[in-house]
């Protein structure tokens, strides 16, 4: 790697190749939360975390993940590569996002990555049912009982959100690292 990629460099590599507003706002939601994961679990990565939440979805407008989900993760490796980006502790925990590609979750974060991407999906359901759909309004509570609702933004994979355990950190403080992370960045994500 000839230099170290830095938040403004990631930022361009993600609008170089992520056109959709809903898919960048959606890497800011999870950049946000892994930095506030990072600040409790690996203080001198927080900006490291960050990027890679923020680059976690890179392929998202350009693999056919639709068709073959076990493209989604390493497509985004070799962008990075393409990149002049060829880190492993990055790349693996880009690709552990989404097990199905055949890399499964193992360190803290990649743990970490795997329940922050539903995360960011799943607080901003639960800011759209208040009549305000902000998240200033949001309560832990709420959250924490709409997880128990599964019908409830099924699209948020539970499995995937309670691997935040294994990196040592509970459920609820999850919860709250999530909202206060999304809250610094609310009128970024609309909200």
């Amino acid at each position: 790697m000839s230099e170290k990629l830095t938040r403004e460099k990631a930022n361009e590599i993600l609008h170089k190749h992520v056109k959709g507003e809903n898919y960048i706002v959606h890497s800011y939601a999870v950049e946000a939360i892994m930095k506030g994961l990072a600040k409790r679990l690996a203080p001198d990565e927080v900006e490291y975390w960050g990027i890679c939440g923020l680059l976690h979805d890179l392929d998202e407008e350009t693999c056919p993940w639709r068709t073959d989900l076990s493209t989604h993760g390493p497509t985004s490796a070799k962008i990075l590569k393409d990149e002049g980006y060829d880190d492993p502790v990055m790349a693996n925990a880009i690709m552990a996002h989404n097990p199905v590609c055949g890399k499964n979750p193992e360190t803290t974060l990649e743990y970490a990555l795997i329940a922050a991407d539903p995360m960011s999906g799943f607080v901003k359901a639960v800011a759209q049912i208040y009549p305000d759909k902000k998240l200033a309004s949001v309560k832990h509570k709420s959250v924490a009982k709409r997880f128990n609702e599964s019908r409830f933004a099924a699209g948020a994979n539970r499995q995937y959100l309670m691997e935040i355990e294994k990196t040592g950190i509970s459920w609820d403080e999850f919860i709250d690292i999530s909202l206060e992370s999304l809250l610094e960045i609310a009128d970024v994500l609309g909200l």
